[in-house]
């Protein structure tokens, strides 16, 4: 049988971050209750008390508070290394994808700081580096094989600790933090050790101010 307290739970469980604020109880239960009660009325196909819909936000609030959940932590360790004049180009993936990106590594002037990083996934292959590249790749990849081109974007590389990849909460920490500011991330890059944002050259300053401040609270 359906519940009240089981809609409420299922409502809250895709929202993340009123998750968050319930657990924490920094939010109003009862204008919470109050948002949620119409959702649950018609979920039921009938009328529910205000009053039991507040009961079970505030026990779902009980429950989150008492579960314990791996905490992503920064250290002292952790820097930021700020990249600018970016290019995106997302290609479609073909037989000749392999060849091509590998003649873009050999472009790119890796050991005079320049920057570079090619996805492939199952369909597409995504290449960040330095927009004056534009030109000379653009030489050596067709037209029909390049879907989308996002240019003036930076990077921001943060180094993160080993233990992080077995860490419940890393990513949401991070990208919370960006999406709280208003922050657009176009994309997220990840390795073992370093998550690379991107994000448009007007939001740089911001992006850097906010992980600043990110890894010095945590850390």
């Amino acid at each position: 049988m359906v519940t009240i307290a089981h809609l409420v739970e299922k409502i809250i469980e895709n929202k993340p971050m009123l998750q968050e604020a319930l657990a924490q109880g920094i939010i109003n239960n009862a204008a919470l209750a109050e948002q949620l009660q119409p959702q649950i009325e018609k979920e039921l196909s009938k009328k529910v008390k205000f009053s039991a819909v507040n009961m079970a936000v505030r026990r779902l609030g009980e429950k989150l508070k008492k579960k314990t959940v791996p905490k992503a932590r920064f250290d002292k360790s952790c820097d930021i290394t700020v990249k600018s004049d970016l290019i995106e180009i997302t290609l479609h993936k073909t037989e000749n994808s392999y060849g091509n990106a590998r003649k873009i590594h050999n472009l790119i002037k890796l050991r005079k700081g320049d920057f570079l990083t090619i996805t492939q996934g199952l369909y597409e292959v995504m290449i960040i580096t330095n927009q004056k590249y534009e030109k000379d790749i653009r030489k050596i990849i067709p037209p029909r094989a390049v879907k989308k081109i996002i240019k003036n974007l930076s990077s921001l590389t943060v180094n993160i600790p080993e233990e992080f990849v077995e860490t419940i909460g890393f990513f949401y920490l991070i990208t919370r933090a960006m999406v709280w500011e208003n922050i657009n991330i176009i994309d997220l890059v990840s390795t073992f050790t370093e998550i690379t944002f991107l994000v448009k050259e007007k939001d740089t300053s911001r992006a850097f101010d906010t992980l600043k401040k990110l890894i010095k609270i945590h850390s």
